[in-house]
């Protein structure tokens, strides 16, 4: 019997976030518990805490891990579909309708019966970003609620890390994904994801895992006592058998599988405002480079427009007046 062809190239999978970023001073995170940096879980009435010391109030853009991924894949020409909770609120309902106006197919998003999930992004002058994350109605999604059926008519899904936090349900979307025939990728996300699951991804990518993105942080963090370079540790990650993608910032990259290992030059840039997102959206121009079948380096470089265009602006995503000379670059 032949395999029916993929009707869809790319499904996200994970936490539908409206992303609140506010520009901060250093001093500001001395109000905010946890490293900065990274991404720590917090409830409600902490965000809004947190919220309530800002002096000004912070802009509002769609957000979460695999959806930033999963939107720029769209705004590249990727059919795209996403996985994940949205809340039973206005701002839920403004998060469908940008997907949608993107050209993701909104149909496979489960309804929650609480609010949205909502994620304060603090950037500091030197452009980094701390992140602390309300989940609602993105935490309420639970294993029962997965199927093959989410995946079907997908050529590749694409996970974020954050979804490990509850094994189980990354569990049930593995499963779902490789029974509905899927190629798979895992966004590590964060070094605390990494601290907190280590044994656990490691039994998980000699099973169906194609491709592992990484930052710096995240690589150290998965392997916390060797002291190698990043290439080292590149090929130590290919070893397991996935297509490994170890993003450095501004000092570029590198893409390693099996034997074959790449290092993809940075784009240099004097005017970083924010990185929120520009890992996110690495992955994107990666994947869509993988899904046209282009070589590993090409796939690299592609990413690497996109990240680097991201951080020149504040937020997550690209701002539309600067897309199409993205667009001309990535996929010309």
């Amino acid at each position: 019997m032949t395999k029916p062809v993929p009707t869809i190239d790319l499904a996200g999978v994970g936490s539908p976030i409206m992303d609140l970023t506010a520009q901060v001073p250093d001093a500001f995170l001395s109000n905010v518990a946890g490293d900065k940096g990274g991404m720590v879980l917090v409830d409600d009435v902490e965000m809004g805490r947190i919220v309530s010391l800002l002096d000004t109030p912070p802009s509002v853009t769609t957000g979460g891990s695999a959806a930033n991924a999963t939107f720029n894949a769209a705004r590249l020409g990727l059919k795209t579909t996403f996985v994940g909770k949205v809340g039973n609120d206005a701002m839920a309902a403004t998060y469908l309708e940008y997907f949608g106006k993107a050209g993701v197919d909104t149909s496979r998003f489960k309804r929650g019966t609480v609010n949205n999930a909502r994620c304060l992004a603090m950037v500091t002058p030197d452009a980094q970003r701390t992140m602390r994350t309300s989940l609602a109605a993105a935490m309420t999604l639970g294993p029962d609620e997965i199927s093959v059926a989410d995946f079907r008519g997908v050529k590749h899904a694409h996970i974020e890390g954050y979804l490990v936090f509850n094994q189980d349900l990354c569990e049930a979307v593995l499963n779902a994904a490789r029974a509905a025939g899927c190629t798979i990728s895992l966004d590590l996300s964060s070094f605390e994801v990494v601290n907190a699951t280590r044994s656990w991804m490691f039994g998980q990518f000699g099973r169906g895992i194609d491709i592992v993105f990484a930052n710096e942080d995240e690589i150290r963090a998965l392997y916390p006592s060797d002291p190698g370079d990043y290439e080292a540790l590149t090929r130590k990650l290919a070893s397991l058998g996935v297509i490994a993608a170890v993003k450095m910032g501004r000092d570029g990259s590198w893409v390693a599988k099996g034997d074959e290992i790449h290092r993809i030059a940075p784009v240099v840039l004097s005017d970083v405002i924010d990185t929120n997102g520009a890992g996110d959206a690495w992955a994107a121009g990666f994947l869509y480079g993988y899904l046209k079948e282009f070589p590993l380096s090409k796939c690299g470089a592609i990413g690497s427009i996109l990240g680097s265009e991201t951080v020149r602006h504040l937020g997550p995503l690209i701002p539309t007046s600067a897309w199409d000379g993205v667009l001309r670059r990535a996929t010309g």
